[in-house]
């Protein structure tokens, strides 16, 4: 058999080029072990001579912080003692007594008692003041460690004591701690004009299943269900299979919903839907904002690369890569990303280049003019690089300042426990209402207490009086700029009067929760939800819902 001068060129090549590659890794590794040899004999050597005792624990984490700042922000070590964070991110469950705290000044309060816990169960409120734990006072703790105090493994006993926030009676309670199960569906129900709303808060183990059920429990209840939205909004991720589970829903059999690509190419996969949908037919609205991100990118964007309903609101996180862990010595974990995601069109929405960086080190966002468009099912155009973009946008709400300083002081929580306790009865969620003669009410209880704040205005104009005086303009333009400040001088009551709908809004969430905790503020807060009303109006429209999945 002969063989042509070409391809024994060929075959030649061929060979250096296998050569040259196993060179590289093997010099590759040659480095890494060269490396790792320093920097044990430099550990050794500086641990044996250095003038003080250097603690060998912190001195290797610093160590390994270092190295994580060339990687992403999810790539972590998880020492042994940080496990249970771990694992709540992946089960939804952690050991404890089942509240939210709140630290202000000296003292820590609860903020939110879940339906079900050992505190429920012991009759704890939220505005109650935590006074000691397990003996020691909790005055001037620190909030950080109050939660250490309440957490722990389930079966162990906490002894605290509570202050009543009006009548200051101290009670002393025992509470045994459980396994508390966040609940990934927070609410689940009929917002208006039949028109069917989940809130999904997190993907955990078995929140697919979780939320299929809640869409049963709707139709069941429902009959004429004309639509329903899918509330992704803020909820920050989780388990990939998990956002499989919940796309089979809506999106039918054997369906590609995301697929992995990394480095080690033996895990690549892709991830398609396993069972026939539910509901193949009910027109579907999934809601997004800025810190929807991971598991929630991936079913709005299989929704919307599939065209199996509209995404809502705004712009998503934009975060496409996937991570796992690996176990380290001494039952420590390495979280790392070990690959990026795809959507059905091919797109990774990954919107911040971790692997470009300035020479501060710094990682930016992926620029637009880099941006790839993609393609729908229907031949609508998305694109890549920067998370999911709706199909309708809603601009953000923005509070006002006087509202961000009243959330902040706690006024409004503190207002809510005082109308909670002088009010024993209340309406349901969905038709509350404050009176002129409440909210007057709450403006009297404001006297004396201290709420400044600066508004968007005046940081606007102190910031332009920095660079006038850096620049030596100022002397020429004090006058003015005085005049200027005086006439933006802010009076606070009338900022009151001035966002006083948003305000009453945001007491009347508070309040609800009190009556119907952490389903009060939910259902409250549709009534004015901007989000909500775009959805409503879209399922409500059908030829409008249509066009929008058609256009081009």
């Amino acid at each position: 058999m002969r063989i042509s001068k070409k391809k024994i060129i060929l075959f030649s090549l061929l060979g250096l080029c296998l050569v040259f590659a196993a060179f590289r890794n093997s010099d590759k590794y040659f480095l890494i072990a060269k490396n790792l040899d320093i920097f044990a004999a430099f550990y050794r050597e500086l641990n044996t001579y250095y003038v003080e005792d250097l603690p060998p624990e912190k001195l290797m984490h610093k160590g390994i912080e270092a190295m994580l700042e060339e990687t992403d922000p999810y790539t972590d070590f998880v020492p042994e003692e940080e496990l249970d964070e771990l694992r709540f991110m992946a089960t939804g469950k952690y050991g404890g007594v089942g509240t939210s705290i709140y630290t202000e000044g000296e003292w820590t309060t609860i903020t939110d008692v879940y339906e079900g816990s050992p505190m429920a169960r012991a009759g704890v409120k939220a505005g109650d003041i935590i006074v000691s734990l397990d003996g020691k006072s909790a005055k001037n703790m620190e909030q950080e460690e109050v939660s250490r105090f309440l957490k722990g493994n389930a079966g162990t006993v906490l002894n605290i004591v509570l202050r009543h926030p009006i009548t200051q009676k101290e009670t002393p309670y025992k509470i045994v701690r459980e396994d508390i199960n966040v609940k990934p569906v927070s609410f689940a129900g009929v917002v208006r004009n039949e028109i069917g709303y989940i809130k999904m808060t997190q993907f955990t183990e078995s929140s697919g299943i979780l939320v299929q059920d809640a869409f049963l429990k709707l139709k069941k209840e429902n009959p004429g269900l004309k639509g329903v939205i899918l509330d992704l909004r803020g909820n920050p991720g989780g388990l990939l299979e998990e956002a499989v589970t919940l796309s089979n829903i809506f999106i039918d059999k054997n369906k590609l919903i995301v697929s992995t690509k990394g480095k080690v190419k033996s895990w690549d996969r892709e991830y398609k839907t396993a069972q026939p949908a539910i509901d193949l037919a009910i027109p579907l609205v999934v809601l997004t904002s800025r810190s929807s991100a991971s598991a929630a990118e991936i079913v709005a964007g299989a929704v919307q690369d599939l065209d199996r309903g509209l995404v809502v609101g705004q712009r998503s996180y934009g975060k496409g890569l996937v991570q796992t862990t690996r176990p380290l010595p001494y039952n420590a974990k390495l979280k790392v990303t070990t690959a990026r995601y795809y959507t059905p069109s091919g797109r990774c929405i990954q919107a911040i280049d971790y692997s470009s960086r300035n020479e501060e080190g710094e990682a930016d966002y992926v620029p637009d003019s880099l941006r790839r468009s993609f393609v729908t099912a229907a031949g609508r155009p998305v694109k890549d690089g920067g998370g999911i973009e709706p199909d309708a946008k809603v601009d953000n709400m923005v509070l006002s300042q006087v509202a961000i300083t009243l959330l902040r002081k706690q006024y409004i929580f503190d207002y809510a426990t005082q109308y909670y306790y002088s009010h024993q009865q209340a309406k349901p969620a969905s038709s509350f209402s404050l009176t002129e003669a409440e909210f007057d009410d709450f403006v009297k209880f404001l006297d004396g207490r201290d709420y400044s704040y600066k508004t968007r205005s005046e940081e606007a104009l102190e910031s332009f009086r920095t660079t006038a005086e850096r620049e030596k303009y100022y002397g020429g333009l004090a006058k003015e700029f005085e005049a200027l400040q005086q006439k933006m001088k802010h009076d606070k009551k009338q900022d009151l009067l001035r966002n006083k709908t948003e305000i009453k809004h945001l007491l009347e969430e508070e309040i609800m929760n009190r009556y119907y905790p952490q389903q009060g503020r939910i259902e409250k807060g549709l009534s004015w939800d901007k989000d909500v009303d775009q959805a409503v109006a879209l399922l409500g429209n059908p030829a409008r819902y249509q066009e929008l999945l058609r256009k081009k």
